[in-house]
């Protein structure tokens, strides 16, 4: 399989291609004499639809009972850009089911965080479809943000922001110093197929697609022909933040691969200060369903979390199952 080309031309750059980090990846399986091996989950009560590109379980309130749950896009297999955003219980242990009495909402890819002791929820939102832009990109999206007014019901969730047409993977975090930090994806044009951007806010208040728009981009992240975003943020030692994202690129086929990464970044100083790694694959998971055979090889990253002293990564699988794999502590 041959990758297309992504050196950047006339523009100095410490990034590494989707290939070299593969390969770093590999060697480090060979290395350690292991290859992580993840699980499916499997989701009960939409059936015949599919179920990926999940959240980590997070806590909620239902019924003024707490309990953790996971958020996911469910849409049939033959469906675009139809999807719905639906929470699931814990039924055994790799098995979750829909909550009923609770919302659901028209979105893809649905993320969770929590921001000055509100739970942000949100995902991507198609606005329209546009048959006049060009074929390979046909819709019209924009990210769409609601928090909880009381506390963590999630029956609570109201809309408060969106970010600007045709951005996704916008994220934000609680910062030491009182504000937000918000990571963007901007794209087309000058920043190629997407890049990441960051700014700081005082509050969510301030999430506009105008304010968005000012984020400056950070540096070394991509080549020119690949691309990728922030999928979930952590707050480190010293102010830095954690980020768990992906990296993506084309084949010469025009097959898409998505690898789930991790790099840390400096909000002070505004640097990558441990530089891009990835941290899963696609074929750590069991073989399975895809939605387009140009997305076998993909993991869509929901984000981490810590369970039992153990670190597992949340994921979609192909655009058609999801799963979780256990992984170092990337950070």
């Amino acid at each position: 399989m041959n990758f297309n080309s992504n050196s950047i031309e006339g523009k100095p750059t410490t990034a590494k291609s989707c290939v070299e980090l593969l390969v770093e990846y590999r060697k480090m399986e060979v290395e350690k004499e292991i290859k992580p091996e993840g699980i499916k989950l499997k989701f009960l009560g939409v059936e015949p639809k599919d179920v990926y590109n999940i959240t980590p379980p997070f806590l909620v309130s239902i019924e003024g009972v707490e309990i953790e749950v996971i958020a996911g896009r469910v849409e049939a297999e033959k469906d675009f850009a139809k999807s719905e955003a639906y929470f699931f219980k814990q039924q055994d242990e790799n098995t979750w089911i829909k909550i009923d009495d609770t919302p659901f909402f028209p979105l893809e890819d649905p993320f969770v965080t929590t921001v000055n002791g509100e739970i942000i929820f949100g995902g991507v939102r198609v606005v329209h479809l546009d048959t006049t832009i060009a074929e390979k990109d046909p819709i019209i999206f924009n990210t769409t943000f609601y928090k909880c007014k009381n506390g963590k019901n999630l029956n609570d969730l109201e809309e408060f922001a969106v970010g600007p047409e045709g951005m996704k993977d916008i994220r934000i975090i609680d910062l030491n110093n009182g504000k937000i930090g918000v990571f963007t994806r901007p794209r087309l044009g000058e920043f190629g197929l997407g890049q990441i951007g960051y700014m700081e806010l005082n509050d969510s208040s301030q999430i506009t697609p105008e304010k968005l728009m000012e984020a400056k981009i950070i540096e070394g992240i991509f080549l020119d022909k690949e691309w990728g975003g922030a999928n979930q943020l952590h707050l480190l030692e010293g102010g830095k933040i954690g980020v768990i994202g992906h990296i993506a690129c084309r084949d010469d086929d025009d097959n898409r691969h998505y690898y789930a990464t991790s790099f840390i970044f400096n909000p002070k100083t505004r640097k990558v200060e441990r530089p891009i790694k990835l941290i899963a694959v696609r074929n750590n998971f069991p073989k399975g369903k895809t939605k387009r055979p140009d997305l076998e090889d993909v993991i869509f990253v929901g984000g981490i979390k810590k369970e039992s002293d153990k670190w597992y990564l949340y994921a979609g699988l192909s655009d058609a199952e999801s799963g979780k794999i256990e992984i170092d502590y990337p950070f």
